[in-house]
């Protein structure tokens, strides 16, 4: 008898084309500069792939660096782009990825993610005298790491060969295993091994990718391979995601909008620059001097100078009044119009300071600042996280036979109360005003986005604690003396509780979902045909 339980699994489907492909990347772009119609969108790739006429534009404008003049040779950077209204998600898969993921790794439902490798070189057979093209890869994955290396694998050869190159590199991908959180993969590129680890939110926050997967591979980190007598060597990334600079609040996700690079023909220029209302949420990187005298009444703005080479000892930098700010001043710094609520640590500041002294490898120092970072950050979230478990029903009320407790609701009053004796400053020695930096917390969007996630996931694991106590009560006993209509409301139920479970991936002890499936036929098998028919036609819509 079919009994609807769910859907197959997605090794049991037919793969669409391109499927695998779109597991790691949207598409592949090739940007060029035309004298006619200046930026210009070459290429797109695979070719069925649909870019409404919006996104190509912003692609096309993002491609290319602010100002060309200082850019000779080879650049790489990043973006992130609005996706157009209507367009569809990942499906089944993207859900299981994002149940696994840490919370800052998770897929990009609104926004694309944009890598990209420009190229600019003198050529005098080109009639203004220069070769302008840009290598795009579209992804809503935040990978920044590996997909740069990945450009740096491909980009040169492409420039050299064109669209043949482009299209093998594809269909390389399209053969790639998906990113599973967790698990070590072995991807193939153009001679090259990749080696790479998928981050899991069950990870040890702030370990590393490497050493948390050193015991399934053994593997060690060498340097990415380039040479030819090295080919099929695996080459180990250290991190798919952790960046070389200093800025972090993971194990947070930031739920604002933040664009890595921004420019004034970006279509949400115009949103972001009207006077008026307040600055909306949002993170820009911006080259153009513009931005300084257009976002003036921004409450803060983090200036950066040139690049200083390794020991070179700066000046130490201070948090200065975003009124001191000159349209026309070059120098970096922080500029801000609110006053900080914890104390600088004077302690790391001398740390990185004398590391730079001394020529501290920088990915050291960012490994020093994203310690700090994530302790600081864990310290302020913890006390949320334990007074958050405290909302939770506890177990033994979870009964078979009624609907799962509900959480009880978040008093943000009662949290502050509890910090006398459960707060940060257990864990963290900054002293400075915590209470004023939660309620600052409270009416952010960051906030929200962390609430919500925790209370999809406490609703959950009541789901199924739900139906691990169904699927240890004795139903069958329970509807001898239940009327036919009782019966079917349970088996209907029930089947809407299996679809959810499956739809959702709950974490479920084993035989759990089977167990149910069985007691289901056992009724239906025990009801007049007529209803068997109506049940069986149910399940079919």
């Amino acid at each position: 008898m079919e009994l609807c339980a769910g859907s197959g699994s997605p090794e049991e489907e037919e793969e669409a084309p391109w499927s695998r492909f779109s597991r790691w990347l949207e598409c592949v772009c090739v940007v060029t500069f035309d004298l006619e119609l200046g930026q210009a969108l070459e290429l797109v790739y695979p070719q069925d792939v649909k870019l409404t006429e919006k996104e190509r534009s912003s692609i096309c404008y993002l491609s290319f660096p602010d100002s060309y003049s200082g850019c000779l040779g080879d650049t790489q950077f990043s973006f992130r782009l609005r996706q157009s209204v209507g367009r569809r998600g990942g499906g089944r898969e993207e859900e299981v990825y994002n149940r696994d993921a840490p919370p800052t790794l998770k897929t990009e439902v609104s926004h694309f993610f944009g890598f990209v490798y420009f190229r600019q070189v003198k050529d005098a057979s080109v009639k203004r005298g220069y070769f302008q093209k840009s290598l795009v890869l579209l992804s809503r994955l935040p990978f920044l790491p590996l997909f740069q290396t990945l450009l740096q694998i491909v980009a040169p050869e492409f420039f050299e060969k064109l669209e043949p190159c482009l299209e093998t590199v594809c269909n390389e991908i399209d053969q790639w295993p998906a990113p599973v959180p967790g698990l070590s993969l072995t991807l193939p590129l153009m001679g090259l091994v990749l080696q790479v680890r998928v981050p899991s939110r069950s990870d040890k926050p702030g370990g590393s990718p490497v050493r948390q997967s050193a015991a399934e591979n053994q593997l060690r980190t060498p340097t990415l391979l380039r040479t030819p007598t090295l080919l099929r060597t695996p080459t180990v990334l250290p991190s798919i995601h952790e960046l070389d600079l200093f800025s972090m609040i993971s194990p947070l996700r930031f739920c604002c909008d933040f664009r890595p690079y921004f420019t004034i023909h970006d279509s949400e220029f115009r949103e972001y620059t009207t006077r008026t209302q307040a600055p909306p949420c949002v993170v820009l990187g911006v080259t153009n001097p513009f931005f300084i005298k257009t976002f003036q009444n921004w409450p803060h703005v983090l200036r950066l100078g040139e690049t200083k080479m390794a020991g070179d000892l700066p000046k130490q930098v201070k948090v200065k009044k975003l009124s001191k700010l000159k349209t026309l001043d070059t120098k970096p710094g922080i500029f801000t119009a609110f006053k900080t609520f914890l104390h600088k640590d004077k302690i790391l500041i001398k740390r990185l300071l004398k590391g730079i002294q001394r020529k501290r490898p920088s990915e050291v120092q960012s490994a020093i600042l994203r310690r700090h970072l994530l302790e600081l950050t864990q310290s302020f979230i913890i006390p949320l996280e334990r007074y958050m478990a405290s909302l939770m029903p506890l177990q033994r009320s979870v009964s078979p036979w009624k609907t799962p407790p509900q959480i009880r609701p978040f008093s943000q009053e009662d949290f502050l109360l509890s910090l006398d004796d459960t707060g940060p400053q257990l864990t963290s020695v900054l002293k400075g005003d915590w209470l004023g930096l939660y309620r600052k917390f409270f009416r952010s969007p960051n906030f929200d986005g962390w609430y919500r996630q925790r209370h999809r996931e406490m609703t959950q694991k009541l789901e199924s604690l739900h139906l691990e106590v169904l699927c240890d009560a004795d139903l069958v006993t329970w509807t001898k003396d239940k009327s036919e209509v009782e019966t079917v409301d349970l088996i209907l139920k029930l089947r809407e509780k299996l679809n959810k479970a499956r739809r959702q991936q709950l974490q479920l002890k084993d035989g759990v979902l089977d167990k149910l499936e069985n007691f289901i036929e056992t009724i239906v098998t025990s009801l007049p045909e007529e209803l068997r028919r109506v049940l069986s036609t149910h399940c079919t819509h």
